[in-house]
């Protein structure tokens, strides 16, 4: 099997997700950093600061930041992809594998996938993270001007005032994220991937009465409709074990990447704990209901393109 066929199928689900969950994200960072000083505008819940975008941004206000979010998600998702399925070729000794998912096969090669994604991950977010955060409504600009014109500006300044390690603000905390969140995606997908097709497997059968052609072109549309179906819920599924896991994490990147003051800690646990110290379990799950909105449609999205991808490239699993 040809590595670059992984890497390129992997890129093809970056820019899915991104198409896909982009909008939502921008309404879970927003929601994540109104209470800091870099955003003062309150919202009541994920509709109200939706609205509010339409209103006084339009629908382009969602995408917000998309630009470093395609270049960023289609390499982090080439590399994540590309870098789990050779992981775990390379353990399982050549062998694409067959039945039931061996975490420990899994999880390490999930994990350094992640971990790996992070370095790549960490600029990007930090871009569109404080590009989503900039208030354009006019009531709002005497009090915090925009300061960055787009993402190209947002990188430049960004490396005038914080040097190098500024883009990488929040980089300790989104590694955490990447390994520990990629661990438990994985493992969700490949078992809800396997028990839904081992059901499916028990009950498919083709009408004995049809002649071999119609067998043959019912056994090919059906395989094509289960395998979307079992992408679109195995990536979904694991969408939402991923984010339920890391949300605080998350949380916590945002506030450290997009907090005003560049002296600020950037410890994760010490921010966590101030987060929870000030607004309790709550403010470690802000924008949990649009992040779980999103994780459901954007890796489904991921996993069928992925998966489709990779078939058309004539990657065998």
């Amino acid at each position: 099997m040809d590595a670059w066929k992984e890497y390129g199928a992997g890129c093809a689900a970056g820019i899915a997700t991104v198409i896909t969950g982009h909008p939502f994200d921008t309404v879970k960072v927003k929601l994540q950093t109104q209470n800091t000083e870099a955003h003062s505008y309150k919202y009541r819940n994920a509709l109200h600061c939706t609205t509010h975008i339409l209103k006084t941004e339009g629908v382009k206000g969602l995408y917000t930041g998309a630009t470093s979010s395609f270049a960023g998600m289609a390499m982090e998702s080439s590399l994540l992809f590309g870098v789990y399925s050779q992981m775990k070729l390379a353990l399982q000794g050549g062998d694409p594998g067959s039945g039931r998912p061996k975490l420990q096969i899994v999880v390490p090669s999930a994990a350094v996938g992640g971990a790996l994604i992070s370095f790549v991950l960490c600029p990007a977010e930090l871009i569109k993270c404080r590009l989503q955060v900039q208030e354009k409504d006019n009531r709002q600009l005497k009090k915090h001007p925009q300061r960055y014109a787009g993402p190209l500006d947002c990188a430049l300044q960004t490396l005038r005032n914080e040097k190098v390690q500024g883009l990488f603000r929040g980089g300790l905390t989104t590694f955490l994220r990447e390994s520990i969140g990629n661990a438990v995606f994985f493992s969700t997908y490949e078992l809800t991937r396997y028990h839904m097709l081992s059901i499916i497997s028990v009950h498919a059968k083709v009408n004995p009465q049809m002649d071999s052609q119609s067998s043959q072109f019912v056994n090919y549309s059906s395989k094509i409709v289960i395998e979307a179906g079992v992408g679109v819920v195995s990536g979904g599924l694991a969408g939402i074990a991923f984010w339920s896991t890391i949300l605080p994490l998350d949380v916590a990147k945002t506030r450290i990447q997009t907090a005003p003051d560049i002296n600020a800690s950037r410890n994760p646990i010490y921010t966590i704990r101030m987060i929870y110290r000030e607004l309790g379990f709550r403010g470690l799950y802000a924008g949990l209901g649009p992040t779980l909105v999103r994780a459901f449609p954007a890796n489904a999205a991921a996993i069928v393109t992925w998966e489709f991808t990779a078939n058309l490239l004539g990657v065998k699993r």
